[in-house]
């Protein structure tokens, strides 16, 4: 299965969802690659961490810039799972990881700048349907407030649900530092000491692979 986490606009968390999905996969007993193709190299920081932490279950990365289609679609076939972390804009690895994945996961912060960009998603989401007609888009809301008395979820929420090609799903990442210290420490927030991040990650993978 190959999963995707792309966006418009960079600083949405993006890179520390991909290694926590990535990290919970591999704990879960999957056979996991990621595939840093954002030249931001974040994601194989993060393994090169990891891999120095013998006590954690291993998560293989490989780097592929420009095309990456057919690296996917090869590595798909030697792996339960393949995390894909492209760059937070419009890109080569993008487009062209989008016409080999199974599920594109585009995280979104709830602020009017990162909303605005979802148009634009969708229309290269259109384009990468003409190749790939079964790829499936999940919207997810990251870097959420915490406050109840806030309505920037249920306000974002509504704003892409009127955007066509992209469905939002209902559990969203909160603004919680243990994700921060996750991605440092060449962890998934599933092996950190906070159930509330833990529970949220489950039901963000629930509702993109149910």
């Amino acid at each position: 299965m190959i999963i995707l986490l792309g966006s418009y606009k960079g600083g949405c968390g993006k890179s520390t969802l991909a290694t926590s999905i990535a990290a919970m996969l591999a704990g879960n007993g999957g056979d996991v690659v990621l595939v840093d193709a954002d030249r931001q190299s974040t994601a194989s920081t993060w393994a090169a961490d990891r891999e120095a932490d013998t006590t954690l279950p291993p998560v293989a990365c490989v780097q592929k810039y420009d095309n990456i289609r057919q690296t996917l679609i090869d590595l798909d076939k030697r792996y339960s799972h393949v995390v894909v972390d492209c760059a937070g804009h419009d890109s080569k690895e993008l487009r062209t990881g989008m016409t080999a994945a199974h599920v594109m996961l585009s995280p979104f912060r709830p602020s009017q700048p990162d909303l605005d960009t979802a148009p634009k998603l969708a229309a290269l989401i259109d384009q990468a349907r003409e190749y790939n007609d079964s790829l499936t888009v999940r919207a997810v809301l990251t870097m959420c407030p915490s406050n109840p008395a806030i309505t920037e979820i249920q306000d974002a929420q509504a704003y892409l649900a009127r955007v066509g090609g992209i469905a939002v799903i209902e559990p969203c990442i909160f603004d919680r530092k243990v994700y921060r210290d996750a991605i440092s420490a060449g962890k998934g927030v599933t092996e950190m000491p906070n159930d509330k991040a833990k529970a949220e990650l489950v039901a963000v993978w629930g509702a993109i692979n149910g």
